[in-house]
């Protein structure tokens, strides 16, 4: 790429940012009038009203479900500043509980479940899977249609007593496994002049890989290569069983792409039938036990969640479940977990005489290793006082499972990604970039001879990287310890299994990295029985930190419009290179805040179910 093309690119991208930019600013006009002509329709009405009875509707395309529930908009959903619709979100714990509350109402005739376009990660799908065979248990069936299942969504459907598909042409389905991405930027950079300085400890420490090689090392590839087939053996054993039919005959139809069109789906034994849409209404009018589909009452899953879910205020004992959501970061971020704040609330909960008890829910691939450091020392203090007993949701790895590794006892999904014990300093260098691509000269003066060691305009000389070295060698050293006190293991025994490698939560609880498979309800119901009552409606479950308010969440999302980072990852969106412009964001934020995180823990893997 010569001068004039680099400049030429430079100008699209910010050419590109200011319209999206202008986008965004209209759209969010468009909400203000949405929100506004919901508060004079909505005026006066202060509670979800639902009717006597009625289907449960769970379309998993109109909710995603995240770690901890929001406080909802005062004038009822309004269109994300990104896509302009409306999707609501509902805590994963609330979902949980809805479904239960479900099971024993009289007014829920069944649960009509439709996961086409789920946004829900593999993790939560399956979390939520647990509560809906429960619920098959009450006698109430569970109802699947779907028109385009992908083996993900069909994951969540094979859980129903029956499952229709589409009569009609144009239906298909995607049964295609698991697939992840690797992506590697050595080629680019180097035509760019961009230089990245890697030192790790660890040879399964990949984080960094992107940006010094063309393709995976061995050992990368190995790792990846047993995650995603652990992962795939867990969807495959529980749909198969579901539907009876055989794992090798489910990988059989996947391998030879022999489920396409609706008609396969019946074939195979994965669906029961084929409907028309007249047919779906006259299916549902039935299992309603009405003469018409009009005569039919349909519940959102989001109002009953609304309705029906609320906590125990009244029980005088609590138990605190503190979410630690998102990358571990030095700075003040509110969707992130930032060091000295989040331990801040750690402490608080400590002090509180009420509290008796704590689930550590950890979803985070990592971070910072100070910030990390600050956590954990503050859930240590806190386990001399109270049981601590961990929950691990998508990701718990690196700095995540650094934070929460000395829990008294640790929950894992199956599909958990966890482990990654190692760590590892990228610092890019931009000097020839500067000196052949923008033409460039710099002229250094310092004090001392490593003056300007990170000012990102030189390589680092054989001195410092030793110095660096040395430096993440003794983070490693430190980390595997922790490991080793943490779970009553040798620190030879964690090295071992350590090195930075990823590890799914079914393959973690044979190395001992976690205690037992289990959601985000076992913790919560474990935590109750060690707390000396099992019973968990005698308790008052609170969570930390508080959820924001509407209000702090709007003003969050006009605040991101001071920069740009999420409209790049948004440009990206649905391509292979969404994970990198996210990744590289990080880094420059990092660097540009000054807060000197030389050091990470960090997860380098995304996942996708097709």
């Amino acid at each position: 790429m010569d001068t004039k093309e680099f400049f030429k690119w430079v100008l699209a991208v910010l050419c590109g940012l200011l319209i999206w930019g202008l986008i965004k600013f209209i759209m969010f006009i468009m909400m203000i009038g949405s929100v506004a002509a919901s508060a004079s329709s909505t005026k006066g009405s202060s509670a979800t009203i639902l009717p006597k009875e009625g289907v449960l509707v769970m379309d998993m395309s109109t909710f995603a479900l995240v770690e901890q529930s929001k406080e909802d908009s005062p004038f009822g959903s309004v269109p994300s500043l990104q896509s302009g619709t409306a999707v609501s979100s509902i805590g994963l714990l609330d979902a949980v509980n809805a479904i239960h509350k479900a099971a024993e109402d009289p007014g829920v005739k069944y649960i009509y479940l439709k996961t086409d376009n789920a946004a829900s990660s593999l993790t939560y799908m399956e979390e939520l899977r647990k509560p809906l065979a429960e619920f098959r248990k009450s006698g109430k069936p569970i109802v699947v249609y779907g028109e385009a299942f992908t083996s993900g969504s069909y994951y969540m459907a094979s859980v129903a007593d029956k499952i229709y598909t589409t009569s009609h042409h144009g239906g298909n389905d995607f049964f295609l496994g698991i697939s992840g991405r690797m992506v590697f930027l050595k080629d680019l950079l180097d035509k760019l002049g961009v230089n990245y300085q890697l030192i790790r400890h660890g040879k399964y420490k990949s984080a960094g890989e992107m940006y010094v090689k063309n393709a995976p090392s061995p050992e990368n590839m190995e790792q990846n290569q047993v995650m995603i087939d652990s992962m795939w053996e867990t969807i495959a054993e529980e749909t198969a069983a579901s539907r009876d039919i055989s794992v090798d005959s489910l990988n059989f139809f996947i391998d030879n792409l022999t489920v396409s069109y609706p008609e396969d789906m019946v074939k195979h034994n994965l669906a029961d039938g084929l409907l028309s849409v007249e047919g779906l209404k006259d299916k549902l009018a039935s299992l309603a036990s009405k003469d018409k589909y009009e005569d039919v009452k349909f519940i959102p899953f989001k109002d009953y969640v609304s309705a029906k879910v609320k906590s125990n205020a009244s029980a005088k004992k609590k138990i605190a479940i503190i979410y630690a959501d998102g990358n571990i970061v030095e700075q003040n971020d509110p969707n992130n977990i930032s060091g000295a704040r989040f331990a801040s609330v750690i402490a608080k909960v400590r002090a509180d005489s009420s509290i008796k008890a704590v689930v550590f829910r950890v979803n985070s691939p990592g971070g910072t290793v100070l910030a990390a450091s600050k956590i954990k020392e503050e859930i240590d203090l806190t386990k001399a006082v109270k049981p601590v007993i961990a929950s691990y949701g998508n990701y718990a790895a690196s700095g995540g499972y650094w934070i929460s590794n000395n829990c008294d006892h640790i929950f894992s999904d199956a599909t958990t990604l966890t482990g990654s014990i190692g760590c590892f300093s990228a610092i890019p260098e931009f000097g020839k970039t500067l000196k052949d691509v923008v033409h460039v000269n710099l002229a250094p003066v310092k004090s001392h001879k490593h003056s300007d060691m990170l000012s990102l305009t030189r390589p680092f000389d054989a001195e410092e990287t030793a110095w660096m070295q040395k430096y993440v060698d003794d983070i490693y050293t430190n980390f595997v310890n922790l490991v080793a006190e943490g779970r009553n293991m040798t620190y030879e025994a964690v090295d071992e299994i350590a090195q930075g490698r990823v590890w799914t939560g079914k393959d973690a609880i044979k190395i001992g990295l976690v205690d037992e498979i289990g959601t985000l309800e076992d913790a919560l119901r474990y935590t109750a029985s060690v707390a000396g009552d099992s019973d968990l409606g005698n308790w008052n479950v609170v969570a930390y930190p508080k959820p924001a308010s509407f209000m702090d969440q709007l003003m969050q999302q006009l605040g991101r419009g001071k920069d740009n980072k999420e409209v790049l990852v948004n440009a990206f969106a649905g391509t292979p290179f969404e994970y990198v412009a996210r990744t590289l964001l990080e880094w420059q934020s990092t660097w540009t805040k000054g807060n000197g995180d030389l050091v990470f823990a960090r997860l380098p893997f995304e996942i996708e179910v097709r």
